[in-house]
């Protein structure tokens, strides 16, 4: 009875230490964020904001993809290191990635401050890129909008990369005080994705939310046309439309105002460039194309994951079939709908629709072009979709080898921010509110014919979220604002 009561004892001790350690990691972290403008993230999880248990969980993921456990005490000790490189240029930093290569590469013996140098050199030097700021500027305040202004001010940092300027919308009400604090109500409190961590006041005098420190225009305007951005202190800006009212280029076009200089849709285009970041953003040519699209949701989902099959497997013919939750472009009581079924109550019904992602593929991955097809389904959930991907493959593979090759390129390559990879058994569709990938796939679900050739994938995806950064992740790098890199 007495050593039971010394062993719980001892473990309540050692997770008060483990939970000190962690505090420590949260300090760190936040010097390095604001005084270096460095981030450190853990396997596509975000560590800023988390309490001290919290962050002590988001280290189990680990296990994902490594047998040997990384405790805090580890992850602590690279941070240090990092944080003692007098030189480091504005990063994003996998310590997660760096803590596996430190035990994977028997190094736990050596000296830490060498293999860190070692493996962050690109990342060090006086004469390493230092960032400027681009303004941006949303036009529209729905729920991809309001996520996109969630994210890009809390990734301002020292206030270097994307820099929210402005937000234009049209006016719904005559009191503009009372309209701008519904806005801000509805930035504040989300009913999917939660509370926003951090501070948001109104001024109405000046028609200005404040985000975080980050003072944002609010623009009433009925068109385009009625702007002139350099009148509110905005050059150079990216217009971010996510109305989806415009979706050629001669509509989006419209956009180009005094201030601004390139525009992106965040839906579908149809004759503009189609980019997945990840993918084909480097076919971009942004000093000439000021006008293109960041896809839908669902081709941002399926196509990394299409990519690293087909590149290593080949794909002769499929069929994706999407698991949709409802939009507002629905109704929440049956009433008139101009599209087929899509006047019957969304949270009431599954309803089949089409969707042009099984085209979009060949937008960004030419040589796919004819062989996919597609099709949707609507369900009554608010977020979080599913993406099943029916293959015929032109190599023989096995489950085992083909979650392999996925789980891969979640920890290796291009794709790392994309692609999660998930081994839980127990994994639903809210348990994926919140990512920053695209793609989370459910390994324990893939299906593989006994030749080998025919081959079911499952991929969930924050249709909101995880869309929503996937598109900062493209304003970035055609801003030219990306951080240098180490996944």
């Amino acid at each position: 009875m007495k050593d039971t009561i010394i062993q719980k004892d001892q473990a309540l001790s050692h997770w008060r230490e483990q939970e000190k350690a962690s505090l420590d990691l949260l300090n760190i972290m936040g010097e390095l964020r604001f005084d270096k403008n460095v981030e450190l993230i853990y396997f596509h999880h975000n560590l800023y904001d988390s309490r001290p248990s919290e962050l002590l969980n988001t280290l189990l993921f680990s296990k994902k993809y490594t047998d040997t456990p990384i405790s805090v005490e580890t992850i602590l000790s690279i941070a240090k290191a990092i944080m003692d490189i007098e030189n480091l240029a504005p990063s994003k930093i996998d310590i997660g990635k760096l803590a596996l290569e430190w035990l994977d590469e028997n190094k736990a013996q050596g000296d830490l401050t060498s293999f860190i140098h070692n493996k962050l050199g690109e990342h060090i030097g006086d004469d390493k890129k230092v960032l400027d700021s681009r303004d941006v500027v949303l036009y529209g305040f729905g729920r991809i909008g309001r996520l996109l202004a969630r994210i890009i001010a809390q990734q301002t940092g020292k206030g270097e990369q994307l820099r929210l300027k402005a937000i234009v919308l049209r006016p719904k009400l005559k009191n503009r005080a009372e309209e701008l604090e519904k806005r801000a109500s509805l930035l504040r409190k989300d009913s999917v994705h939660g509370m926003f961590t951090g501070v948001i006041t109104t001024n109405p005098e000046k028609d200005e939310i404040i985000i975080n420190g980050n003072r944002v225009k609010m623009i009433f305007a009925g068109q385009p046309e009625d702007i002139d951005y350099t009148e509110y202190g905005i050059n150079n800006a990216i217009v971010i439309d996510n109305t989806g009212v415009w979706r050629d280029k001669a509509g989006l076009s419209r956009h180009l105002r005094p201030g601004a200089t390139h525009v992106m849709l965040t839906a579908p285009g149809n004759d503009i460039p189609n980019i997945v970041h990840g993918v084909n953003n480097k076919e971009l040519n942004f000093k000439e194309d000021s006008v293109f699209s960041a896809a839908s949701c669902t081709t941002n989902a399926i196509v990394p994951v299409i990519k690293v099959i087909h590149d290593n497997l080949g794909i002769d013919k499929g069929h994706i079939e999407s698991i949709h939750a409802y939009t507002n472009d629905q109704n929440l009581i049956d009433n008139f709908h101009k599209k087929p079924r899509r006047g019957r109550g969304a949270p009431l019904n599954m309803v089949l629709t089409s969707t042009g992602a099984a085209k979009a593929v060949a937008k960004v991955i030419p040589e796919l072009a004819g062989i996919l097809t597609g099709n949707a389904v609507r369900v009554p959930t608010p977020n979080v979709s599913l993406a099943i991907m029916n293959l015929t493959l032109e190599k023989e593979t096995s489950a085992e080898e083909l979650n392999q090759l996925i789980r891969h390129s979640a920890l290796h390559g291009k794709l790392v921010e994309q692609i999660h990879y998930s081994t839980d058994t127990e994994f639903v569709s809210n348990d994926v509110v919140g990512h920053t990938s695209t793609s989370v796939i459910d390994a324990p679900s893939t299906i593989v014919s006994k030749d080998g050739k025919n081959v079911t994938v499952y991929a969930w995806y924050d249709n909101e979220y995880g869309y929503s950064c996937q598109v900062v992740r493209l304003a970035k790098y055609v801003s030219q604002v990306r951080r240098l890199r180490y996944y």
